[in-house]
Formats: structure tokens, sequence, C-alpha cells
């Protein structure tokens, strides 16, 4: 018997582990979505290189413009800050810009914590009413928001103008903070409770800076949304010095007699710059908010 014991070969101590066989089709998959992504991102940017070629093209017309052009020349983005407003444009926007993203964090935030955690009498008719008016666009309401802004003397208003894009926002940001609020943890609030802080210490203390990531998604979306918004600053913007950077670079392709396609380019190529960057930087957060958001409403 301790023979046969003896026999027996030693296990080895650097067994090799054993390889995990791939499922068929999973490679053909991976294949095919890395494909997918390849297609995607050439129809994504081959757009953007014909808006960068033709900034740097010479000349005013789309007629000799290609992304890759031979004779690249920076004087369209020279004309962009002497020859037009292009200054006064993106400060104007930047403003509207800065109102919106305050305002929208601030009336998002107390909203969403408000229908999450407080239990009062028209809740779920608020909710729903909230989520139907989310369903319209904004530009439904546009002969309202002029007369309504004709009697308030808010006409040719860069404030009211970030009003109407908070309010238009509203709906969507409020659903967002409260299905991020609703996963937090409401043992949090009963413990300061029985601490003996009240609900505005429990939000402001512990809720708060919990939704950072909500907030600072909805912080970027609605920073960047009013420099693409284009129906409402046409509708009550009119004098010429309050006109906002959507406007200004459709003047600029809009006339019969001055079409000038390449500085369009240049001014796009500019307001682009400073958008992009923001969310790369911020890339992590934007992730992290419209997942947690879509989690539970």
């Amino acid at each position: 018997m301790t023979t046969q014991l003896a026999e027996r070969p030693a296990p080895s101590a650097q067994a090799t582990p054993r390889r995990r066989r791939k499922p068929r089709g999973e490679g053909l998959s991976t294949v095919l979505i890395h494909l997918e992504l390849l297609v995607v991102a050439c129809i994504v940017i081959f757009p953007l290189l014909w808006v960068v070629g033709a900034s740097l093209s010479p000349g005013d017309g789309l007629g000799e413009v290609s992304p890759f052009p031979s004779e690249a020349t920076m004087a369209h983005y020279a004309d962009l800050f002497t020859e037009t407003e292009y200054g006064r444009w993106y400060l104007n926007s930047l403003y509207v810009a800065v109102i919106n993203m305050i305002g929208s964090v601030v009336l998002a935030a107390i909203c969403g914590y408000v229908f999450s955690r407080v239990k009062f009498k028209g809740r779920k008719a608020g909710l729903l009413s909230i989520l139907i008016l989310q369903m319209f666009p904004a530009f439904l309401a546009a002969i309202a928001v002029y007369m309504l802004f004709l009697n308030f003397g808010l006409l040719d208003s860069l404030t009211g103008l970030a009003l109407v894009s908070i309010a238009g926002a509203l709906p969507y940001n409020i659903w967002l903070m409260k299905g991020y609020t609703d996963n937090l943890p409401a043992s949090l609030d009963e413990a300061a409770a029985i601490d003996g802080a009240g609900r505005l210490t429990i939000f402001v203390k512990i809720i708060l800076p919990l939704m950072r990531p909500m907030l600072t998604f909805v912080a970027i979306t609605q920073f960047t949304l009013p420099w693409m918004d284009f129906i409402l600053p046409r509708l009550v913007l009119q004098s010429a010095d309050k006109q906002t950077v959507a406007l200004g670079l459709f003047n600029m392709i809009s006339s019969e007699y001055a079409n000038s396609y390449t500085t369009f380019a240049a001014g796009a190529v500019v307001l682009a710059l400073p958008i992009t960057v923001l969310y790369i930087v911020l890339q992590r957060y934007l992730v992290t908010g419209a997942a947690a958001g879509a989690e539970k409403g």
C-alpha cells in the first residue's frame, strides 16, 4: 500500500490554468461591434472635417472647399473678430448660458428633493403634469411666450431668454433629479432627523453633496443648450447688440449678397472648441449622471 502511494506522481506546483473556451460567435460579434463603431465614427467625423476644412479654405464660397485644403489660411478666423461682432455675440450667449446653468441647477435640485423626499397632497398629480409638459417641444408655446414677454416688457432681453430656457428644460431636469434622489438611502435623512436636523439642513449638508454627479450633468447640459438654440432667440431678441452666436452666424449666410460660408465655418469651429473640451473633461460625470438618473423615476 505504501509502495503504491509512493509511486503516484506528485501534483505539479505550478499547474497550468485551463483556458476558458470562448463561446461560438463571440469573436465574430466583437468584430461586428468594432466595425459598427468605426462606421459611426466615420459618419460623425467626416462632416467635422469638412467644417474645419471650410474654415481654412480661401475665398467665401463652398465651390473649392475640401476637408484638407492645399492652401490653408487663418484669415477667416481673423475676420471673425475684426469684421463681425462675433465677440459680442459670444458674450451674449455666455451670459444666457451661465444664468440658465445656475437657475436650472438650483431649481432642479430643490424640486427633485421635494418630490422625492417630501410627501404632500398633489405630489403624484404634479409629477404627472411635469411629465406631460416634458413631452411637448418648447417652440410649440412660441406665440404664448411672445405675448408673455410683450406684456411683461421682456422682449429683446437676454435675461428673459435665459428664464424661458430654464422653464423649458425644468420638467426634464426635475425628473432627473428626482430619479437620482430616489436612489439615495432614506436612512441618511432619518439619522439626521433623529439628531435634530431640519429639512433644510438635511438637504444642504447631506443630500446636496451626494447629488454632485447629477448636478454636474445638469449644469453641463444646461450650459451648452443656449449656444445651439435658434428659435427662441429669433423670436424674442430684436436688437443687433443682443444677438446670440446662433443668430449672428445665421445672418452671415442668410443675406442674398453676403454669403460668408467660410467665415461661418470658422465661427462654428470656435464655438465648438470650448464645449468639446468641457464635455471631454467632465465626461465621467456626464455618463454617471445620465445612468443614475435613468435607474429609477
